[in-house]
């Protein structure tokens, strides 16, 4: 089971491509800032057991793909890093406070997509064949004459 990651009651392998944005686009990640951002979603994925295996940070947006564990549901994962280093950028670098006069650094959505080697086929064609060969119905119960 290479590749695959252990809980104490799960093995898992969830991965997320995630995407967001400053509020209105502002092209203010750069330089120091951007660098302090980079540092600050290490920390924050560190700290909740995320593993980042690619990110940049462009001029006005972040763009991660995540492996995440179960316990940790996508909306929360980007809740927490969007909040915490929104507020810890805002007091260490006052210039962002005269844009972001209302205390929000990143726009209010999201994009989030699951990423993995098994297809949708490939599930459905597993589950079709687990007992029977009857392809009719869609969810089976395996006979136990």
């Amino acid at each position: 089971m290479e590749g695959y990651q252990k809980s104490s009651h799960a093995i898992y392998d969830l991965k997320y491509h995630v995407i967001w944005v400053t509020k209105y686009r502002y092209k203010v990640l750069k330089g120091a800032l951007a660098v302090r951002t980079r540092e600050l979603i290490r920390q924050g994925c560190e700290a909740r057991g995320i593993g980042i295996l690619q990110g940049s940070v462009g001029k006005e947006h972040i763009h991660l793909l995540l492996s995440c564990p179960p316990s940790l549901a996508p909306s929360k994962m980007v809740q927490y890093l969007k909040g915490r280093s929104s507020r810890l950028l805002q007091e260490e670098f006052p210039e962002l406070k005269k844009k972001y006069w209302g205390q929000h650094l990143w726009a209010r959505g999201y994009f989030c997509a699951t990423v993995g080697s098994v297809t949708e086929e490939m599930i459905r064609n597993y589950i079709a064949n687990q007992f029977t060969e009857e392809k009719d119905e869609i969810f089976k119960i395996e006979d136990e004459y």
